[in-house]
Order: structure tokens, then C-alpha cells, then sequence
């Protein structure tokens, strides 16, 4: 079974990726806006939603080569853990990436000596256990700490909780094999090799990937631009228009 791709819209092609253990449709309130200036090509990850049969790897460089085969030359958004995948097809695909687009997403989401701007590893070793015990109460931690700090945090976690099985249970295998990903990815030091531009999106409240981040990331990027959100970790919830909006100026900036 290959990936599952949607596409709506007309336009210059943008893809759009999903954060762990979610799927595709967690960006409705945000896909029609960006289809009214883009044909947006709404991807499944491996082992996700209607992807759940893919057997392409869910690790971040070869997710993105098996995105790239599979969807035109295109502006690549990424929200949390589609913002690493995006990052490593800027990366590595850069013929298939005409820019990137970071959603509260990080080139380390683990903190260390020398980055303060992490979760702490033993959260995912948490994660990682508890999923083995009790898979669905672990997702929902996860999506709590997810809109932890947002000034809509009730609201949005209803939204994740009420949306996050919509397309089926991700595969426990993957589920684990991502989080291991977002424990050991370090792409910090790769980000002056970036030859496409990026726009990297914060959520001022977000209490999983602080703002400081993306600020660190912008700065350390060429060519790069930074905007805040005053949101949690998932700013097109609550702030779609002031997304779609930055993410469709970004786009001309491209263009020009």
C-alpha cells in the first residue's frame, strides 16, 4: 500500500504534514484556507491514518524521500513532527522542495547541555513505556501536553481528542519508532546547508516546542524568516487565518 495523499485546490503545489500520532485531517481548519491560493497535497505519514498499510519507514529521511516520489515540486509544510520531515526533504530532497514552512517544529526536540530549548528525554522515555501499557491513555497525555499553554487549551484538546482516531490507530511499531526519532534527531547543525528558504512558526504559549526553538532555528538559517503565534503547539487551531496568511505571503516572497 502506498502513502495517502489528498489534494484540493489550484495553484503552485504545497504539502502538508502532520505531527506524531495524528493524521491528515487534523489541518481542517487550515486546508481550505491554504487551497484557495495552492493545490495542497494533504499526505498521511507511514503507519497514520489511511497510511496505516504503508510500509515506507516513518524515520524522517527516508519518510521524506517516499513523500518526494510521490508528490510534484512543492512548498512543504510540517507541523511538529512533519516539520523534521520537511526539514530533512530541504535537506536531502532539495530538488523536490521549493521551501519549507516549520510549524511548531524544532531541529531538536530533545534538550541537552547545549540546548535548552528541548523536552526533557526522559518525557519520551515515558512516552515510549507508557504506550506499551495503555496506548490510547498515552496518546491523550501527548495531545494534553500538546495544547498546554494555549489560550484555547480546553477547546483545542477537545478538537485532537475528538479527531485523532478519525482515520484509524496508528500502528504501535511506528508510534514507537517516532517517538525514538524525535528523541534523536539533531539537525542543528545541518540548518546552514539549507538552500531553500523557511518560514518558522511558533506558538508563543507552546510548552512542548518554546518558541525560542524556532527563534534559534530562523537565526541560525539563510534565507530564513521567523513569526509568533499566540497559540500553543498546534497555532492552526485556533489561528488558522493568521497562518494560512503567513504561509501565503511566504510563498510570494518565493516567488518574487
Amino acid at each position: 500500500m502506498t502513502l495517502h495523499v489528498e489534494s484540493s485546490g489550484s495553484g503552485p503545489d504545497l504539502v502538508l504534514l502532520h505531527g506524531w500520532a495524528m493524521h491528515g485531517g487534523i489541518f481542517a481548519p487550515l486546508t481550505p484556507l491554504l487551497a484557495a491560493h495552492f493545490r495542497v497535497h494533504v499526505v498521511d505519514l507511514p503507519g497514520h491514518g489511511r497510511s496505516a498499510g504503508c510500509t515506507e519507514s516513518i524515520e524522517t529521511r527516508a519518510c521524506a524521500a517516499a513523500i518526494a516520489a510521490r508528490v510534484p515540486r512543492a512548498l512543504w509544510v510540517g507541523w511538529s513532527y512533519g516539520g523534521l520531515v520537511s526539514l530533512q526533504a530541504a535537506l536531502t530532497q532539495e530538488p523536490a522542495v521549493r521551501g519549507i514552512v516549520e510549524i511548531a517544529a524544532s531541529p531538536r526536540f530533545v534538550s541537552a547541555p547545549d540546548w535548552a530549548h528541548g523536552v526533557p528525554a526522559e518525557v519520551f522515555v515515558q512516552f515510549a513505556a507508557g504506550l506499551a501499557d495503555d496506548y490510547r491513555e498515552t496518546i491523550e497525555r501527548f495531545l494534553a501536553l500538546e495544547t498546554l499553554g494555549s489560550d484555547r487549551a480546553q477547546q483545542e484538546l477537545r478538537e485532537l481528542r475528538a479527531h485523532v482516531f478519525d482515520r484509524g490507530e496508528p500502528a504501535l511499531a511506528v508510534l514507537e519508532q517516532g517517538l525514538e526519532q524525535l528523541r534523536s534527531t539533531d539537525l542543528r547543525a545541518r540548518l546552514t546547508a539549507l538552500a531553500v528558504p523557511s518560514l518558522w512558526i511558533a506558538g508563543r504559549r507552546d510548552r512542548l516546542v518554546p518558541a525560542a526553538a524556532l527563534r534559534w532555528a530562523a537565526a541560525h538559517s539563510p534565507n530564513a524568516r521567523f513569526l509568533q503565534v499566540a497559540s500553543g503547539h498546534a497555532p492552526f487551531l485556533g489561528h488558522a487565518a493568521e497562518v494560512a496568511e503567513a504561509i501565503v505571503a511566504f510563498a510570494a516572497g518565493i516567488d518574487a
